[in-house]
């Protein structure tokens, strides 16, 4: 295949070798059903465990407390919809939640729950003065998002969870991690969450496979039922292979602050080169997650801009979370004028991409600048 440029790693990663491997391992070597009692069931579930293991080591938690779900999207619908039957019918969330997130609470209120979507500064992170106005003893579920898919922004969850006990001691907190985990150092404990989702494709693993942390004493009602695998709370047959997957990315992950380093060194590249254009503007705050840099070419619609770059073998996403023209709603309340919301790219960034991607980036930028300025596109 001819080379390519791959800054959409927050949409998914190009699963590593390591992932690859343990899949292939567990598709010749352990495809017994993990919950059958002879040797070759055993053998599945003891790699299933020791997953289990590993992924809750990474957040600080007790390997009971992790479920395995078909992603990150099941795991954040399975943390909301757990409230369905609860006696208190308050919920708070953000405007800037994944529509995972957003899309489930509102199915919720549908069901006569009262949803508080709280807003956002410039940079994109929620106000905890509004928070605590909204708490009260009549709130069931509190769900925000560790980082922002779209801009990169990370949310203080740790002070949103002090608050949250203080003043709705009775209220779950879900967190979104799926564009935190593996990226940022997370403990739950420090955290105070009672939910938190993540999923593997984001870490360079296997579509298909996620989790969710429920912490220990917290009731759950499955969305899915049958078997009773995974402690009744999602029933079917644990797939081995992506599991397996999971963890081998997860082996690959290594030390967080010398990533996160290698990343930050990146973007601050990119910023440095793309704000001194005189073209670009850029959307992500300073202090976001390294991994997402959002930004616009005011003037060029993100979508041709995005098909531009996709010919010349580089691949990025649009900024623009809604179809039919409609700007994104991330950016929307972050109060971006219609312009830059239009014209928005996101860039995300993983362990694979260089310097050099960032160069050829901006070179094919500016070309698309000279060559739709001249078709008026």
């Amino acid at each position: 295949m001819e080379h390519i440029i791959y800054l959409d790693n927050s949409a998914t990663t190009k699963p590593c070798e390591k992932s690859v491997e343990s899949i292939n391992k567990a598709l010749k070597s352990f495809w017994g059903n993990p919950s059958s009692l002879h040797s070759l069931g055993l053998d599945a579930e003891l790699e299933v465990d020791e997953a289990r293991s590993l992924l809750a080591k990474i957040i600080s938690a007790n390997k009971d407390e992790i479920i395995f779900t078909g992603s990150g999207t099941e795991a954040n619908n399975t943390a909301i919809m757990s409230v369905l039957n609860s006696r208190n019918k308050k919920i708070i969330t953000t405007h800037i939640e994944h529509p995972s997130v957003l899309e489930t609470v509102k199915r919720l209120e549908e069901k006569g729950f009262e949803v508080i979507r709280l807003g956002c500064d410039k940079n994109g992170i929620i106000k905890l003065d509004e928070l605590e106005n909204a708490l009260d003893d009549k709130v069931c579920l509190v769900s925000i998002m560790l980082v922002n898919n779209e801009i990169g922004s990370i949310q203080p969850i740790a002070e949103a969870s002090k608050l949250i006990k203080r003043l709705a001691p009775n209220a779950l907190f879900h967190c979104d991690a799926v564009q935190g985990f593996g990226k940022l150092p997370i403990n739950v404990k420090a955290l105070g969450v009672d939910l938190l989702s993540a999923s593997a494709h984001k870490i360079h693993g296997p579509k298909g496979i996620g989790f969710l942390y429920c912490k220990k004493g917290v009731k759950l009602n499955p969305l899915i039922t049958g078997g009773g695998q995974e402690k009744g709370l999602r029933s079917g047959t644990e797939s081995v292979p992506l599991i397996m997957g999971f963890k081998g990315a997860a082996e690959q992950i290594g030390d967080f602050i010398k990533n996160e380093n290698y990343i930050k060194e990146l973007n601050s590249y990119a910023r440095d080169v793309f704000a001194s254009s005189g073209f670009i503007t850029i959307n992500s705050p300073e202090n976001a997650s390294p991994y997402i840099l959002n930004i616009s070419l005011q003037g060029y619609r993100s979508e041709t801009l995005l098909h531009f770059l996709e010919n010349k073998n580089i691949f990025v996403s649009s900024g623009s979370a809604c179809a039919k023209g409609k700007p994104s709603y991330v950016l929307e309340a972050l109060g971006l004028n219609r312009a830059l919301a239009d014209s928005a790219l996101r860039l995300s960034f993983s362990r694979d991409n260089t310097k050099e991607d960032i160069d050829l980036t901006f070179e094919a930028l500016s070309q698309a600048t000279k060559k739709l300025r001249k078709s008026n596109i």
